[in-house]
């Protein structure tokens, strides 16, 4: 299985969807809160190139997006496949 990230605070509505989707995929992942450990926010927009927003998931080191981007990538079949993967 793959190995899944999400960097997120625990008053964001889109992590709480995107972490969501995950769970109901019976997908465990690593929880990043970058409101509690700061120096979190700074590693979370050097993997994902400038990111400054909450959530920014990653499979396997790949940086997926936020929210919307992982329920695109479901919707059009490519997020079994990539969480499969390894």
């Amino acid at each position: 299985m793959a190995k899944v990230e999400i960097y997120t605070t625990p008053i964001c509505p889109f992590c709480h969807r995107a972490k969501q989707l995950l769970q109901r995929k019976g997908i465990g992942f690593v929880e990043h809160n970058v409101m509690l450990d700061p120096s979190r926010r700074a590693e979370m927009k050097a993997r994902s190139n400038g990111g400054r927003t909450v959530p920014q998931i990653f499979v396997d080191d790949r940086h997926v997006g936020g929210c919307d981007d992982l329920y695109a990538l479901d919707a059009r079949g490519g997020l079994d496949p990539l969480l499969a993967a390894s």
